[in-house]
């Protein structure tokens, strides 16, 4: 473990990541964060709005996968906007 922690390709990326440094390993790095808050964040809306009409599982199961089909393009639209502002 102290091996990783003291890697320091490892250190320069987790603070590129920290400090808000936007390239492609960061911007993949957040995409996969954001996708699996909003497949939770699908799962309970699912659960919330249709649980008691066709199942619990099945509907968070369908909150889960539907959730990133909105969430991705917006984060990447996020991105290309970030990217154009630093510009200026």
């Amino acid at each position: 473990m102290r091996d990783i922690l003291t890697n320091p390709s490892l250190r320069d990326f987790l603070t590129s990541l920290a400090d808000g440094d936007l390239n492609i390993a960061t911007g993949l790095v957040w995409i996969a964060i954001a996708t699996v808050l909003s497949m939770i964040g699908g799962a309970i809306g699912g659960m919330l709005l249709a649980g008691k009409d066709i199942g619990y599982q099945f509907s968070a199961m369908l909150g889960a996968l539907f959730a990133p089909a909105g969430v991705i393009p917006a984060i990447l639209l996020g991105f290309i906007i970030l990217n154009l502002l630093t510009k200026y």
